[in-house]
């Protein structure tokens, strides 16, 4: 596909999140969403029409079009391999939502296939990519605070069951709040300390149905099938540790806290599940702590789609990508792991750290 045209895009999985996908892709020069397909076809349609979309239909019909060249998946967790793989089969990037797959041999397959059939694939997060998370990046990489040594994470709250009018696939096998919400905090961590080396965790669940707040189906009760709080300690390779909490089980919402501390001053990085924000920084000796403004771009979700189709055009290796994907899960299942034998478990898949984006990225502005 030429350089001198937008990359074509299908959007599979016309659900809530597909907003976001949709809105901001319809403003990045290099992409064009082509095709809406998801298994309801009246959610398609309606997705299309709303976002001035050409065409819509099933999965199968958004592969056979010939303008896409990639596929950015927004179904739920369980199908994510099967139309993943469908895709690469097809000849189609893939752009998947987190996580990769519900399983590590899972997502090693797919992985595999893509390199056979030359294929890539992406995955979420993309918020790592975004102005706050990045600024951060470049400056523990400045040395500002000095050699990082540990870090510090925190989410809880009561559960999306509150506000999201079909709940159920969120307290189900590959999600929970580690699962749905840990990729945000563990993907901004990899950037920072590189590959982990094991993890151990203890979990629970503090009720095992929860019933819809919202919506249509309001009162609808539901069972909870994976455990709604995580509390986890992950050593990497290079020397580093982090202290890890995740919780649906909270009255009080905290959310959004990653602290890095180095041999210096500690780092208070923005919150991961968003793309821009201020950073805090307190060095040895300080009072209180000091702001600082993020830089570069903080654009939305789709922002790691723009990236990685630059990548294609130009040869080079994208950033949000699935073996970095791949860790970020083994880790996730050897933190559950873990719970389950009370013992450290390793983490064995390795990824290419990925050099920080330039402060002067922008994925409103074509690429040259």
């Amino acid at each position: 596909m030429s350089g001198d045209h937008p990359f074509g895009i299908a959007i599979a999985g016309c659900g809530t999140i597909s907003n976001q996908y949709l809105a901001n892709l319809g403003k990045f020069p290099d992409v064009r969403v082509l095709f809406c397909a998801d298994i309801d076809s009246s959610r398609a349609e309606k997705q299309a029409r709303a976002y001035d979309v050409p065409a819509f239909g099933s999965v199968a019909d958004a592969l056979r079009h010939e303008g896409v060249g990639l596929v950015v998946n927004l179904t739920i967790p369980s199908a994510h391999v099967e139309v993943a793989a469908q895709a690469i089969d097809a000849g189609k990037h893939v752009w998947n939502e987190k996580p990769l797959a519900l399983d590590v041999e899972a997502g090693r397959n797919l992985l595999i296939t893509a390199r056979e059939k030359n294929v890539r694939v992406g995955c979420a997060p993309d918020t790592v990519l975004g102005a706050g998370i990045q600024s951060a990046r470049r400056l523990i990489d400045s040395g500002a605070i000095g050699t990082p040594v540990s870090a510090l994470t925190l989410l809880q709250g009561p559960g999306p069951e509150s506000w999201h009018p079909d709940p159920e696939f969120l307290f189900a096998t590959g999600a929970g709040p580690l699962f749905d919400l840990g990729p945000y905090y563990l993907s901004t961590l990899a950037g920072i300390f590189g590959p982990a080396r094991s993890v151990a965790a203890t979990a629970r669940r503090a009720r095992d149905t929860r019933v819809i707040g919202s919506g249509p189906r309001k009162g609808t009760r539901f069972s909870v099938g994976v455990p709604t709080y995580v509390s986890a300690l992950a050593e990497y390779e290079g020397g580093q540790a982090a202290t890890l909490l995740f919780s649906w089980d909270s009255p009080l919402s905290r959310q959004g806290f990653i602290e890095v501390t180095g041999t210096e001053a500690t780092l208070a990085l923005p919150d991961p599940n968003f793309f821009g924000g201020d950073l805090r920084i307190r060095k040895l000796g300080d009072d209180d702590w000091s702001v600082i403004g993020s830089d570069g771009a903080a654009a939305g979700r789709g922002t790691g789609v723009v990236d990685m189709v630059r990548a294609i055009r130009r040869g080079e290796p994208h950033r949000a990508s699935a073996e970095l994907a791949l860790h970020v899960l083994e880790m996730m299942a050897s933190i559950e792991r873990s719970a389950t034998t009370a013992r450290f478990e390793p983490v064995t898949t390795r990824f290419d750290t990925p050099a920080p984006l330039p402060s002067q990225w922008d994925p409103y502005v074509p690429a040259e």
